[in-house]
């Protein structure tokens, strides 16, 4: 199983209403992470910095693709852009893949 790390910035402000919006995270988003292979996803905070990890069952590259061909992703990141900061890679349209420096099983 491949991993996925990924690094963010919610707008200075925007704290709570990031939060609120995962807490009601749309229906149809979960189903199409999981259609894309993902698993247990997280995402954490500290200030305004964002780090998200998940793990890709069909691998990184299929995750990226599925998310990326994707009417319901577009829809989403339309809504979070007004409190979120992302660099997103041209090549896949997702977030930039940080490296693996360190693992302990």
């Amino acid at each position: 199983m491949e991993r996925m790390a990924w690094t963010g910035r919610i707008k200075e402000g925007c704290k709570e209403e990031y939060i609120r919006r995962h807490k009601e995270i749309w229906p149809e988003m979960v189903e199409l992470l999981k259609q894309a292979g993902i698993c247990n996803y997280s995402i954490f905070c500290t200030g305004n910095q964002l780090f998200g990890y998940y793990e890709c069952e069909k691998g990184v590259a299929f995750a990226q693709q599925t998310q990326a061909q994707s009417p319901i992703v577009d829809r989403w990141n339309q809504y979070m852009k007004d409190i979120l900061e992302l660099e997103m890679d041209p090549v896949t349209g997702a977030q930039p893949q940080l490296e693996q420096v360190f693992r302990l099983d």
